[in-house]
This record gives structure tokens, C-alpha cells and sequence, in this order.
């Protein structure tokens, strides 16, 4: 049922980093390969014309800002989401690992396939370039990893690694031209460790472009900031950050923040499981004040002042503004945990709004399965097969469906598999009570 779509052509626009697609086989509840494709589909509806925000455009190519996920408890979205932020971490952590070193991750455990290799693969952009990386691993070594380009729009290999080629370094990688010598840095790859991650470390720049992609740019959730990182967000979108403040219904009418004491690193917030974990350490470095309409002369302590909610949204917001007014990509399980519709909506619009930012979500909002807010190649949908995997589909793969459908309506009634199988009839229920 599969429909394939185009391909990109290649991008010139040298202001964006942008995701084209992402495969991933054999880690956690994904068994066999899934793909997420932000490569815009050719679609002709009214509906879709009328969306052209949801895109972004490069010389004729276009690419989806957002895609939202789909599907019952535990059907895998969290697992991809998971999947993604583990297989992104490899690259700037792998460089770390040593010979004890067992990655924090499970392939399928049914079928055979705990003792099959997993795989991840990317294909992205860098400033007008395309590449696509790729590797596999087990849980203790990498198997292989390749590197290719599109300088000239042709694909051009820049390294291929295979450990089961051989003994010496010299059988298991082959290089292109791009990489000064290369040999050095295999030699001081192990078989934990990523070569992109070691080339980094070891200043070779295409390695430091890739790192700093994976680091600095594909954000994996809603992260704390260092503190010169807050001050300096808050000084560039304080009026921004003021208005997104209000919709958390907050009279905040400004917000100044001190640094008190540099850190000798960066502190993190936590944000997860709807707690916010800042008091200790970001109070020690920082002075945040807020002041409110109803009485703009009187400072207001943030962090023991403002409610919980008010902290955890400012927090959401220093995150989306960066990520969408730089144009990064950014990974949420559950969107709408602990937020408004409103604020989700808001936050799609956001990037709606944006050049080129991009959002991988997953929801069981179903208020957004609306073909007048989003295309159907935004809209995946997660469901576990009979063996226990997790498949992953979109809506565009279902061309018998019609823009005038309600699909809000067409999902809660099981037209795309991905709801779960509840019995809730009153007899049932009274003898699961009752044992009658």
C-alpha cells in the first residue's frame, strides 16, 4: 500500500539544516525497517494548496516543517521518538565508550532478532548539502557505518566502514577525498565508537559539521539551557517570549533575568515527568524577576513566585523559539502532555510560521486530525502488529481517502488500525467488577 514519493532536488538555500528522511530497523518494539519522510508528497487538493505554511520550499523542493504521530498505548511511539534520540546520541557520545561499554538499547526480542544487527539512517542537509549517514550495530560494537554527498547533486562517498570486511583498518574502511587523512582516525576507532564521533574529536571538519548537526542542531526534547544560553535567548526574543508567556494565562507584562554566578558547566532542567527540577541549581546562577500588569512596579521571585505550570512553559518556550528562529529540528513524545489545545496549536503554528524549523511529535490529540490544518503526509500512524512490532504508516498511503472524509471521526472509529481494542460494553465491565 506503500506510494512512493519524489525525490528532493538538491538544496541551495544555505541558511537551513533541514531532516529529508529517517529509516530505523530493529531497535526497541521496531522490528522491521520504518521510515518517517518529510519529502513533501505531490498533492493537489483544495486543502493541501491552501497549507502551503506547512511546507517549506528550496528551488522547487519541499520539505514538511511538522509531522505528527498517531496511535494506541503502546503500539511504539514512544519507541521511535526513543529510537531516534539513542541512534542521535551514538554520534556525539560514542566517543566516550570503552571496551565495557554495552549501548543502552534492545533490538526485538522476538523472531531471532535480539541477535540481528540494528540499523538507523538519515538523510539530511548543511548548508545547501545533502548527505546520508548511516550505520548498524548489536549492543556491544558497531558493524558498519557509511557517509556519503551531494556536492555537485551526484552522490559521492566520503567514507564506508564494514567490520566483518577484514582484519586491518585498510579492508574494513574505504574513503573518498574529502577527509584528511583518514587512516588516522581509524586507527583510533574502536569497534565502539561511531567514526564520524571520533573524526570530530579529532578536528576533521566534515566530521565537526556532521557532529555539530547531531549536537547542536537535531534537538531531542524540551532541554534545559546553560545560563549564558538563557540569558542570551531571553535578551534576543524577550517580546516573543513575553507574548507565548501570556498564553499560559499569565499577566506577565516583562521579564528580566541577572546572571548572579557563572557555571562551571551547563545546567539542565528537567522537565521530565511534569516536574520542573530548577530550583537547585539554576536559582544559584541566575535571577529571574517577573512583572505582572496588575501592579508592573513589583517583582515577582520566578521560580518560587510563578506557578509551576508558568515555569515549565517559559522553559518550553526558550526551547521552541531557539529551535524554530534558527531553524533546528526538535523531537516531542506527546505534545500535549500537560498543555492546552490552544498552546499545542500555538506551537504548531509557531512553525508553521518558521522558515525552515522542523517538529517530530507524537499526540493522541485528535483534535488535530484535521485535513484543513494539516496535509496528509503530515499525519502517521502507529500500530503494533500481531507479533508485537511496531508498524508506522501515513495517511497518504491511503488514496482511497477524501479531503471531505472527517478523519477525525474515520480514526476514532478504527479506519487506520491505530486505536486500541477496548471491550466496554455494561455486561462485560460489571462482570469484570463483580466476577459475575
Amino acid at each position: 500500500m506503500k506510494i512512493k514519493r519524489y525525490i528532493c532536488k538538491k538544496i541551495t538555500n544555505r541558511a537551513h539544516k533541514m531532516v529529508f528522511e529517517i529509516r530505523i530497523s530493529n531497535i526497541f518494539s521496531i522490528k522491521e525497517e520504518i521510515s518517517i519522510d518529510f519529502r513533501a508528497a505531490t498533492i493537489r487538493s483544495a486543502n493541501s494548496r491552501a497549507l502551503k505554511d506547512n511546507i517549506a520550499t528550496f528551488n522547487g523542493s519541499e520539505l514538511l516543517k511538522t509531522i505528527v504521530v498517531y496511535g494506541a498505548n503502546a503500539s511504539g511511539k514512544s519507541n521511535i521518538i526513543k529510537a531516534i534520540r539513542f541512534c542521535n546520541a551514538m554520534v556525539f557520545e560514542s566517543h566516550n565508550h570503552n571496551e565495557n561499554s554495552v549501548y543502552n538499547f534492545q533490538p526485538f526480542k522476538f523472531n531471532g532478532y535480539s541477535d540481528k544487527p540494528s540499523s538507523y539512517f538519515i538523510h539530511f542537509e548543511i548548508e545547501g548539502i545533502e548527505y546520508e549517514y548511516s550505520f548498524t550495530m548489536n549492543r556491544t560494537k558497531i558493524l558498519t557505518e557509511s557517509l556519503h554527498y551531494y556536492p555537485n547533486g551526484k552522490i559521492t562517498k566520503i567514507f564506508t566502514r564494514d567490520e566483518n570486511a577484514g582484519s586491518a583498518k585498510k579492508e574494513k574502511y574505504s574513503f573518498g577525498k574529502i577527509i584528511s587523512r583518514p587512516f588516522d582516525v581509524a586507527e583510533n576507532t574502536s569497534e565502539k565508537t561511531l567514526y564520524i564521533s571520533r573524526a570530530s574529536q579529532m578536528d576533521r571538519e566534515v566530521a565537526k559539521e556532521i557532529f555539530k548537526f547531531f549536537h547542536d542542531t537535531f534537538i531531542l526534547n524540551y532541554v534545559g539551557f546553560g545560563v549564558s544560553a538563557i540569558e542570551k535567548i531571553c535578551q534576543d526574543n524577550n517580546k516573543n517570549l513575553i507574548e507565548a508567556l501570556k498564553i499560559a494565562d499569565s499577566d506577565i507584562i516583562d521579564v528580566k533575568i541577572k546572571v548572579l554566578k557563572k557555571p562551571g558547566k551547563n545546567i539542565h532542567a528537567d522537565l521530565n515527568n511534569l516536574t520542573i527540577k530548577v530550583e537547585d541549581v539554576i536559582q544559584e546562577h541566575l535571577q529571574i524577576k517577573t512583572y505582572h500588569k496588575n501592579a508592573p512596579e513589583i517583582p515577582f521571585d520566578f521560580f518560587t513566585e510563578e506557578s509551576q505550570g508558568t515555569v515549565k512553559m517559559f522553559f518550553i518556550m526558550l526551547t521552541l523559539l531557539d529551535v524554530v528562529k534558527s531553524n533546528k529540528i526538535l523531537l516531542i513524545d506527546e505534545i500535549e502532555e500537560s498543555l492546552h489545545p490552544m498552546i499545542v496549536q500555538y506551537i504548531f503554528n509557531l512553525f508553521k510560521a518558521g522558515k525552515g524549523a522542523q517538529l517530530l511529535c507524537t499526540t493522541h490529540d485528535t483534535n488535530f486530525l484535521d485535513l484543513k490544518k494539516f496535509r496528509k503526509d503530515q499525519i502517521f500512524f502507529c500500530n503494533k502488529k500481531g507479533d508485537g512490532s511496531t508498524d508506522l504508516y501515513s495517511l497518504y498511503d491511503y488514496s482511497d481517502f477524501r479531503d471531505t472524509m472527517n478523519l477525525e471521526n474515520a480514526y476514532l472509529q478504527g479506519r487506520f488500525n491505530a486505536i486500541p481494542i477496548i471491550i466496554d460494553s455494561p455486561n462485560y465491565l460489571k462482570g469484570l467488577l463483580y466476577d459475575e
